[in-house]
């Protein structure tokens, strides 16, 4: 048991990791599961999500911290980050809201170049998690160098704006603001920013002045065309139970790529928690507790592709 307690140990050192920002450093954290093993480079979802996964929205689930501590048991190594403009990475920015996703892929080849020269290793895999997939996709398929592969998970295989208005019609209690939802998804899609005082008051943090530029750059790329491009290995891991994003979204990567790797996990929702039934309510409740561990198949299924010595 001693012996044991000191390997776990072992296989979570590490410690914080910067890399270059525009103004100032950017943040993250790297764990160490050993020389010479494999390093993912995690790229967060959504809005202000940090290195662990959570945001201050009410997501504490922790996912990508238990990732990191799952990957580094099965020797694999990796950094976790915060975006630049929030939380340790605040600096690296003015306003962290003035981004687009060009600017989140020269980020990715920075915490790439950051992380070869921590670790020595020659190329890194991106995990990109929901939108940090899209990021993944848009940086290996633009020629980002030093990428070993790509593992998608919950990843966006649709145009953002054709998801979001699925979110919006999926929730019954939605109806009165779907008209003003769908023209503001309309508006953005082609690329025309929205006067966010006419729409309704839900509906106006979703769509603030101060962010208008960064949704109109996501909307803009097409996922499956980006997927199509890439030319890496590359596993797509997709929950049965996810609210967000379907399965309708990992197929269209699969048929855009079809050399790619498609694991669907049943009862796996959003935050990477096993979930049992179709309760919404019980669904959601995962995402703020940040003791349920991860779903059982979800660290094997990525550890078993990044170490596996025949790939697609």
């Amino acid at each position: 048991m001693l012996l044991f307690a000191a390997a776990l140990a072992a296989s979570v050192n590490g410690g914080d990791i910067a890399a270059a920002g525009p103004l100032g450093p950017l943040k993250g954290s790297y764990v160490d599961a050993g020389k010479g093993t494999p390093v993912v480079l995690i790229l967060p979802g959504s809005g202000p999500t940090d290195r662990d996964g959570n945001n201050p929205m009410g997501v504490k689930a922790a996912p990508y911290r238990l990732l990191a501590e799952g990957l580094a048991a099965r020797g694999v190594s990796s950094v976790r980050i915060d975006k630049r403009g929030l939380f340790a990475s605040a600096g690296a920015v003015t306003d962290g809201n003035a981004v687009t996703l060009d600017d989140y892929v020269h980020d990715t080849a920075a915490w790439i170049a950051a992380t070869r020269a921590r670790t020595g290793a020659g190329c890194v895999w991106l995990l990109g998690h929901s939108e940090g997939g899209l990021i993944a996709l848009a940086a290996a398929a633009g020629g980002t160098k030093d990428v070993c592969g790509l593992v998608l998970v919950a990843a966006p295989g649709r145009p953002l704006a054709a998801i979001m208005r699925e979110q919006f019609h999926a929730n019954p209690a939605n109806a009165p603001l779907l008209p003003a939802a769908d023209g503001a998804l309309d508006a953005l899609a082609a690329g025309r920013r929205v006067d966010p005082a006419t729409l309704p008051a839900p509906l106006q943090g979703l769509f603030r002045a101060d962010i208008q530029g960064f949704l109109i750059s996501l909307f803009h790329a097409d996922p499956a065309k980006l997927a199509a491009k890439v030319r890496q290995p590359m596993l797509i891991v997709q929950g049965a139970r996810d609210l967000q994003v379907t399965e309708a979204d990992a197929q269209a990567l699969k048929a855009a790529s079809p050399r790619a790797k498609l694991a669907l996990l049943p009862g796996v929702n959003h935050v990477l928690k096993q979930v049992d039934g179709d309760a919404r309510a019980a669904n959601l409740a995962t995402y703020a507790d940040p003791e349920l561990p991860l779903a059982a198949g979800v660290v094997p299924t990525i550890a078993d592709f990044i170490v596996a010595p025949n790939r697609p």
